[in-house]
């Protein structure tokens, strides 16, 4: 199960699920969508009237966070008693479908979390603007540095869980509700003992519709890897601390 979230994505929507059900998988996907004014919601809707059983949709009353969109996604899929694993994207093709049958490989090699990574050996970002390059290279390098993350990518939303991973995680305890849900996320995983692996992936920016990355979502992301940093140097890797200040 794939899982999207949407705000305003209408023109990459009607275009990225019928190029994911045309992939070589078993594949569903679930559009979660909060409540887009450009009607991205009916498009799905539509989408999943037009291929009933593979096509979900997910609405919800607004902007609540991608990290909430994303366990949604989470909890519906596990609902699904035939998933096995479960993939988030972004909807704008920054993250090409093209990628994901490797991704899917790869989780079959032992890895229990695979990540699509720009920061690899055959990855790329060939759109980013220096400033872009700056910031994402450094957020990845200071959320790595802090935290002791393997991985390279350790801000990327391009990844495949096996359902055991997403099952045996404390989901409900997680506080980031944007992007740095992203780190915490990986945070659980590796400290929980499981195996990340990575495939490279070029990085296209989008063609349509706005980026939703904003200077508040830039502070969230440091005030979750200085509270996670807390919680690893007081070896409490697995319980919240806290009250979840991101909402």
């Amino acid at each position: 199960m794939v899982v999207v979230p949407t705000y305003n994505e209408k023109e990459n929507i009607i275009r990225l699920v019928p190029m994911l059900l045309e992939l070589p998988l078993d594949i569903g996907v679930i559009v979660v969508d909060d409540n887009s004014p450009d009607g991205t919601g009916a498009l799905a809707d539509s989408l999943a009237e037009d291929h009933p059983g593979q096509v979900h949709v997910i609405h919800r009353e607004g902007k609540l966070g991608l990290g909430t969109a994303y366990l949604a996604g989470f909890r519906y899929a596990l609902g699904q008693p035939d998933t096995e694993r479960v993939m988030t994207m972004d909807a704008d093709f920054s993250h090409h479908p093209q990628y994901i049958p490797a991704m899917v490989e790869r989780s079959t090699q032992g890895y229990d979390l695979v990540i699509g990574s720009r920061y690899v050996p055959g990855g790329d970002t060939p759109d980013f603007p220096w400033y872009r390059v700056v910031l994402s290279w450094g957020a990845n390098t200071f959320a790595r540095f802090m935290l002791g993350l393997q991985a390279r990518d350790a801000t990327a939303g391009f990844r495949c869980y096996r359902r055991e991973v997403l099952e045996s995680l404390p989901l409900d305890t997680i506080f980031s509700s944007g992007y740095s849900f992203l780190v915490e996320m990986l945070f659980l995983v590796q400290y929980a003992g499981y195996r990340v692996g990575e495939v490279p992936i070029v990085f296209r920016d989008r063609e349509f519709g706005k980026s939703k990355i904003s200077q508040t979502e830039v502070a969230k992301a440091v005030y979750t890897v200085m509270r996670l940093f807390v919680r690893r140097a007081s070896g409490n890797r697995q319980q919240p601390i806290g009250e979840r200040a991101e909402q």
